[in-house]
């Protein structure tokens, strides 16, 4: 409200939308002109999914005001997106390669921006949007309000700040192992050939009618989704190849209950927003830890109790053991009913035994003993030598 730079973070399902549409909308209703329509607000996000969700809360929200906003993104024809561009708005909402491309073809003008939000801004990173947000910014407003917003403050996003950001106002709300304290938490050891069989056992032993199930790619995704269909699962999936239509309409059929399980990558894991959602499964694991927390940010939102299991293999230990020690989580390893381990399993690591010294008060206590005695060896040395200097 006071117009500074800001860099904020808060966990998945907290209202980061909220947080930062509510001021933007008390702050342009104040100037904004219904004869003279300029764009004086700027968000970009990294996916289609997210500017249908930023475009809704504008609307919500700016319901009984006379402030309105246009999607620009892909799966779109710009002919459609250039046509509410003429009618005037006040605020876009856009994905950065679309936005890039209409500014390339002059057809969308910036400079009166006063206002830019990246939001997600640690996905447009991995993406690999840098380029294009650098180069979009060019064209807006030199005298602007910028705001960066994220799950998590991670080192890159602390340098992307420094570009972007003039002494900015640091929010961070709550720290990423937070997310954790509505959701429950369950892992499965599996055997790497009966995952897929196991996956279907918990949906029909659990009675779940709303997983969203993530996997580590579009290949993946594809087979898994195929392998529930044939288990008769009603099942969609969303993915980077599918068109934004074919997306929208795979989200929309678990939110209305025709699909029980969407099978999603991790481009799924940023901007949707499931009310109460019952359960996300990790069929694979993510690579990063990051990457883990937005997943199972889908689940347990705005104080609803969430679940989410992780199926691990052998080759999982370890990263999963990395995840778990970096949020903290404590998450006992079970083995479910008929599907006990065939796969060779990784030796485990045998407690050292304890050497004299360590047992006696260890190496350190071992150290200090010997440092003494050498101590007052050298010290006896010193007095034979100074008596014998007198001499």
């Amino acid at each position: 409200m006071k117009g500074l730079d800001v860099l904020g973070a808060s966990k998945s399902g907290t209202g980061k939308t909220a947080a930062y549409t509510l001021p933007l909308l008390n702050k342009l209703h104040k100037v904004v002109k219904k004869d003279q329509k300029v764009i004086r607000a700027l968000i970009i996000v990294p996916t289609i999914e997210l500017v249908d969700q930023v475009s809704r809360s504008l609307n919500d929200y700016g319901k009984y005001l006379d402030v309105t906003n246009v999607k620009i993104q892909g799966g779109i024809p710009k002919s459609a997106q250039l046509e509410r561009l003429k009618k005037g708005t006040d605020v876009v909402v856009a994905t950065p390669g679309r936005l890039q491309s209409l500014i390339a073809d002059k057809k969308i003008h910036l400079e009166h921006v006063q206002t830019v939000i990246l939001d997600e801004a640690d996905t447009m990173l991995d993406l690999g949007f840098l380029g294009e947000i650098k180069a979009i910014l060019n064209y807006c407003g030199k005298e602007r309000q910028t705001l960066m917003f994220s799950a998590t403050i991670s080192q890159n996003i602390k340098k992307l700040a420094k570009d972007f950001l003039i002494d900015p106002a640091i929010v961070e709300v709550s720290q990423r192992r937070d997310i954790v304290d509505f959701i429950v938490h369950r892992a499965y050891k599996v055997d790497k050939s009966r995952k897929a069989e196991l996956v279907a056992k918990l949906i029909k032993d659990k009675s779940l009618n709303q997983v969203l199930l993530f996997v580590s790619s579009k290949e993946h995704a594809n087979k898994i989704y195929e392998y529930l269909k044939k288990k008769n699962i009603r099942t969609s999936i969303i993915h980077g190849d599918l068109n934004r239509g074919a997306r929208a309409k795979s989200l929309a059929l678990l939110k209305s209950g025709k699909t029980q399980v969407l099978v999603a990558t991790d481009i799924a894991a940023r901007g949707i927003d499931i009310p109460q959602l019952e359960m996300v499964i990790n069929y694979e694991l993510p690579e990063h830890t990051d990457d883990f927390t937005h997943r199972v940010g889908r689940t347990g939102r705005a104080g609803h109790k969430g679940q989410v299991i992780s199926l691990i293999t052998t080759t999982d230990y370890d990263a999963f053991s990395k995840i778990d020690r970096h949020l903290k989580l404590n998450i006992k390893r079970d083995i479910y009913p008929g599907f006990e381990l065939t796969d060779k399993q990784p030796r485990q690591k045998q407690p050292k035994k304890k050497s004299l010294i360590e047992r006696k008060g260890g190496y350190d206590f071992h150290k200090k003993k010997m440092e003494k005695r050498s101590r007052a060896t050298q010290r006896g040395k010193n007095k034979k030598s100074d008596s014998r200097k007198k001499k």
